[in-house]
């Protein structure tokens, strides 16, 4: 069992930033339909995926969004974090076998209601933006 050092508002700056990196494999979107029930063919049939503007089968965007979520629980603001909202643009597929990186900065932060509004965004190797969007994330009580 891992030992978390308990952070409190006041560690947290503007600008901070931290970074989260994964490789979506066909294990993951079989996984993610299977849990969500999403079973687009665009993401699951080959055949039917080729036929798509897409050329061949792309990870659900919501998987790829999902990431973020890893993201603010680990690394910024970590263990003990509260994900309150988030928005999204999704701007291109992300292909399986692709690895992504999530990016995280802080914009803003609400001392008395120990909230913090992230920057968010993920970038494939090439360094391309797939989606985009902010997060609002609460730190715990210290």
């Amino acid at each position: 069992m891992g030992v978390h050092t308990r952070v409190t508002i006041d560690d947290f700056s503007i600008g901070q930033s931290a970074q989260h990196e994964r490789t979506i494999t066909e294990a993951d979107v079989l996984a993610f339909a299977d849990i969500t029930g999403d079973h687009n063919p665009v993401h699951v049939d080959a055949e039917s995926a080729a036929a798509s503007s897409f050329g061949a089968r792309v990870v659900h965007g919501m998987l790829t969004a999902s990431l973020i979520s890893a993201a603010l629980a680990t690394h910024l603001p970590g263990p003990g974090a509260i994900y309150v909202s988030q928005t999204l643009r999704f701007l291109r597929p992300v292909k399986l076998g692709e690895t992504v990186t999530v990016h995280l900065a802080i914009t803003s932060i609400d001392a008395p209601k120990r909230k913090l509004v992230l920057a968010t965004a993920v970038r494939n190797a090439r360094g391309k933006t797939v989606l985009d969007g902010e997060a609002t994330a609460l730190v715990p009580a210290s």
